[in-house]
């Protein structure tokens, strides 16, 4: 339990032990002013002891926390335990000391009753009784509480026992069932540990008839329930219907449907389209169905990823319709801009003598060690979204432990080890310190850090991206000319790599439109229209407005937008462009234009990336079977209905809270590290010698590897893992 104390050390006073300090933190830097880090709440006076009793759920002198995890709140309360059995004791030792000396003063009083009166004699003893009395309820109170104390400790003591007994018998079913161990990030795993928790000893585990019949049915409904409350908003904001297609080892395709709107995302279906992927029309006719099952009339934006044929059938399918668009997932195309920029020969050369630095050190058990030292415990390699953000990530991880590599590859340690004087070694030590290395990762990175931040914009929880997207790639575009110094020789090349996929692949006139109709971009003194972005919102008003009149209501209430016009001029009006959502923006200050507030909310609600879900091929074993069985084939997609949505329904909460995924991916660990960068792990067969098994590896720092998202490189945010801290161990 003392490990986890050490997460928020860095925020609490020098020289602080109490292990209160990890759940709060000074405001101010004073000890009596104190921040819940669970609820926020401020505490004046009182110091840790208040926190903590805010914590344990105390109720008298502080409210008790309502947003503190449950095992933190035993944990404080069983401190609080020892606490209160350590002052008793103390009280008992002086307690003792008093008793005698009352017994004394009982004794000297008793010999002096003799030479009283006696009045006097009678007041004494009456005297004598009530301190006896006293003494003998404050010794019953004291029996009482020495009592339950004890018990709190013994319960405290086998707490901890139980705690190491609870941690095997969870790792067991995991290896015993081959649960993939990225489950123990789920949102719902710890929430489970707390419902067992909450019932107490003798809680028996649903049986498989259960969890393949009532609980299920429950699940199915709850995910239903989800789906319709999510169903209600489209008709008002329009949604945007996303196909997310997946292959896997052996070329066998599964096209997974998820429908976005502001409220939320919401799978609808997996179907096996292995035999028809490459078909356009095949497709379109997938398409078309999916359409019909979410309503024409709600579709805004249809989203496909960047395969030639998709691309056909979402057009095709936009042409059938006339009344909504269809786009390519930026995600994707961001991450094709990456591509072509790493097949220049300058970044390809950078890109495999990083790959080579990657692969020499999570290969050898002992370098891992020694790089993890250098680092604080934090990982080179980084997984992102789509693969070569991921490889650009970990080229940015590398050159910020440019210090810490180059330490490594000189210090006594290195020079006096084996591997210093292997082939493999040898190389990787000599790209280390080469000047001209570092030179072109930088040049490198100043082209694709403002791609990774845009890439993160995509995910950004808060507000839809629509309505962004245009002048973030403006912005990311400025942002390369300026890392150059504007000298155009230099990065022309990867602008056109950029403008090519933008324009081939990207651009829609959604995108064009809600450019135009974004208020924090718009009323920006550098906002400036052209010909593209005019015909983009021409075309907007006639495909999502089917009605002449109301086209023509829609281009005369324009003006009023652009002059601010009305409620579009209030004082608040002026405020919120900026911090509210667009869409939010129109809802409330264009009330006197329904038309034109209409179209706008409409367009300005969509997503222009795909939602990307872990992938659980074996969930998909039954969609992709041959021989299968009716009522079990229902029961199967049902299974794969919830799962996906109870992911959706709680993604929103994960991604506010972190860009992270929650946990330590460790990166020796192929199933963390994922399809995206196992290459960059694989053994080429040049370790010579013995090495270190896996066994004796460090544990990675929690959180300083997990999931990143664009150039989110704060060390600030890492801290110790919550479980385990022992940085060193093997180094």
């Amino acid at each position: 339990m003392a490990l986890q104390y050490k997460e928020n050390q860095s925020l609490a006073p020098p020289r602080a032990t109490d292990p209160g300090w990890a759940h709060g933190t000074m405001v101010n830097g004073g000890r009596q002013k104190i921040k819940c880090k669970y609820c926020h709440k401020i505490f004046l006076g009182g110091g840790i002891s208040r926190l903590k009793q805010h914590l344990a759920g105390e109720r008298g002198n502080v409210a008790p926390c309502e947003d503190v995890p449950e095992y933190v709140k035993v944990q404080i309360q069983q401190h609080l335990g020892f606490k209160v059995l350590e002052k008793l004791k103390k009280q008992k030792e002086a307690n003792g000391t008093k008793t005698s000396h009352m017994s004394y003063l009982q004794d000297r009083e008793g010999d002096d009753d003799e030479d009283l009166g006696p009045l006097k004699k009678m007041a004494s003893r009456r005297r004598g009784k009530n301190i006896l009395e006293g003494t003998s309820n404050r010794t019953k109170r004291r029996k009482r509480q020495n009592f339950v104390a004890s018990r709190n400790m013994r319960q405290s003591f086998g707490s901890q026992e139980n705690i190491e007994l609870a941690d095997v018998a969870v790792a067991r079913f995991f290896y015993e069932a081959g649960i993939p161990f990225t489950a123990a990030n789920s949102y719902y795993f710890q929430k489970m540990a707390d419902s067992i928790a909450a019932v107490g000893p003798g809680y028996k585990m649903p049986s498989y008839n259960s969890l393949t019949g009532k609980l299920l049915n429950r699940g199915i409904q709850e995910a239903r329930d989800y789906s319709a409350e999510l169903r209600k908003s489209w008709e008002v904001t329009g949604c945007s219907l996303l196909v997310d297609r997946w292959v896997d080892g052996f070329d066998r395709t599964v096209i997974n449907f998820f429908v976005y709107c502001p409220k939320g995302t919401v799978f609808l279906k997996s179907v096996d389209a292995s035999d028809v992927t490459k078909s356009a029309e095949a497709l379109l006719s997938i398409f078309d169905s999916v359409v019909q099952e979410v309503g024409p009339k709600n579709v805004v934006n249809f989203v496909t990823d960047t395969s030639p044929s998709y691309k056909t059938a979402g057009k095709l399918l936009a042409e059938k319709y006339k009344t909504f668009f269809c786009s390519t997932c930026g995600a994707h195309c961001i991450d094709l801009m990456l591509e072509e920029i790493g097949e220049s020969d300058e970044v390809k050369d950078v890109l495999a003598k990083a790959k080579r630095i990657t692969q020499f050190i999570y290969n050898n058990g002992w370098v891992l060690n020694l790089m993890r030292k250098r680092t604080g415990g934090r990982d080179i390699i980084q997984l992102a979204r789509t693969r070569f953000a991921s490889i650009f990530l970990t080229l940015q991880t590398i050159v910020s432990f440019r210090e810490h590599l180059h330490q490594m590859f000189t210090s006594a340690s290195w020079m006096q080890s084996s591997f210093s004087k292997q082939r493999a070694g040898i190389e990787v030590a000599e790209i280390l310190v080469d000047p001209l290395f570092w030179s072109l990762c930088d040049q490198t990175l100043n082209v694709a850090k403002p791609l990774l931040s845009a890439l993160q914009f995509m995910d950004c929880p808060d507000k839809p991206p629509v309505g962004y997207i245009y002048d973030v790639m403006e912005k990311a575009k400025k942002s390369i000319n300026v890392a150059f110094n504007d000298k155009e020789l230099n990065y022309i090349s990867h602008l056109k790599v950029i403008d090519h996929v933008w324009q081939e692949e990207f651009h829609s006139p959604l995108h064009a439109a809600a450019h135009y109709l974004n208020p924090s971009v718009f009323y920006q003194p550098s906002f400036s229209s052209n010909k593209i972005i005019q015909k983009g919102l021409l075309d907007c008003i006639e495909t999502l407005e089917p009605n002449l009149s109301a086209q023509v209501m829609i281009t005369s209430q324009i003006k009023c937008y652009e002059e601010a016009v009305g409620d579009f001029g209030r004082p608040v009006a002026l405020r919120g462009r900026e911090s509210l959502a667009p869409a939010t923006w129109w809802s409330l200050y264009a009330v006197d234009y329904p038309e034109l507030q209409r179209l706008a909310i409409r367009i300005l609600s969509q997503t222009c990336s795909i939602i990307r879900c872990e992938r659980r091929w074996n969930l998909f074993e039954h969609v992709l079977s041959k021989k299968r069985n009716r009522l079990e084939q229902q029961r199967l997609n049902d299974l794969l209905f919830i799962h996906y949505n109870l992911y959706l329904k709680e993604r929103p909460i994960e991604t506010t809270k972190s860009w992270r995924t929650r946990g330590t991916l460790d990166s020796v660990c192929l199933e963390a590290v994922d399809v995206n960068m196992a290459d960059w792990v694989e053994d080429l067969g040049t370790m010579e010698g013995e090495d270190l098994s896996w066994m004796d590896v460090t544990v990675p720092h929690e959180r300083a590897c997990g999931i990143r998202q664009g150039n989110d490189m704060d060390d600030s945010n890492d801290s110790t893992d919550d479980r385990s801290s022992d940085l060193t161990k093997g180094s």
